[in-house]
């Protein structure tokens, strides 16, 4: 945690965050125009980000686009903000974005969320896949056969056979990636699309989810408490074997969509 206040004491890379914030996704010579730097500078405080887990860089054919990465921003939430003030620091919070949405112009970024668990790639691929393990963490059964063009149901898992998510398989490549869509848009837009990228190392694994074509700001901020939620469960699940207890403000907060 020392690595990512020392990278947050500096403030051009808070303006770095504040920029992939408003556009998530940009590559290096994208963020050298916002914030009108030399390369070289900016990729020493881009890997500074990096190192500190704040920054996640994925690969677009030849380019690396960068996202912010919320985990250590969570973690810090959950030591010291989330037990005391949470519900009374969310009513402020929807205060202030009512009085800026009508000035918010930005195109609604993608999410992107990574998290390290203790555990092998089979493990989290099953535990993406896997209906009766889904329900113990996510609260839904994630039923399909998994096999690309396949079709995929998110059901509740209280016996009602409720089934609040629909959507496909589009890749389907064990147990390294999933890529699914959320039948979540109205029928004149394409569905959001969330990718599960596994990457192990020894018995590390690293897991990056990505939630794109998302509809508007507040799918952006319901996903952005929901997936952390969701991790962080799977995390405890394989690591410990039990869920973290739900606080009453986080029940409705797991992602359906």
């Amino acid at each position: 945690m020392d690595a990512v206040f020392k990278a947050l004491a500096d403030g051009t890379r808070r303006r770095l965050l504040d920029r992939l914030r408003e556009r998530n996704g940009q590559t290096l010579q994208e963020l050298c125009e916002r914030v009108d730097m030399a390369r070289q500078s900016l990729t020493q405080h881009l890997d500074i980000l990096e190192r500190a887990g704040l920054v996640t860089v994925l690969r677009r054919g030849r380019a690396r686009v960068h996202y912010i990465n919320p985990t250590p921003i969570h973690d810090i939430e959950q030591r010291w903000i989330s037990i005391f003030d949470r519900p009374r620091l969310d009513v402020l919070r929807a205060i202030k974005n009512q009085a800026e949405e009508n000035a918010m112009t930005a195109t609604v970024p993608s999410y992107v969320y990574v998290t390290y668990i203790h555990a092998g790639a089979e493990q989290v691929w099953k535990a993406l896949t896997d209906a009766e393990l889904t329900a113990q963490y996510w609260f839904h059964e994630n039923v399909s056969d998994w096999e690309p063009g396949s079709p995929w149901e998110h059901r509740r898992a209280d016996g009602s056979g409720k089934i609040d998510v629909v959507g496909k398989v589009l890749e389907s490549e064990p147990p390294t990636k999933l890529v699914l869509t959320f039948e979540d848009s109205p029928e004149d837009r394409p569905p959001s699309v969330v990718t599960f990228l596994v990457e192990s190392h020894q018995d590390i694994v690293r897991l990056t989810v990505t939630h794109e074509n998302l509809l508007n700001e507040e799918m952006l901020q319901g996903i952005s408490r929901g997936w952390p939620s969701v991790i962080a469960n799977l995390k405890s699940l394989l690591e410990t074997g039990k869920v973290l207890p739900q606080a009453p403000w986080e029940m409705d907060s797991e992602v359906h969509a």
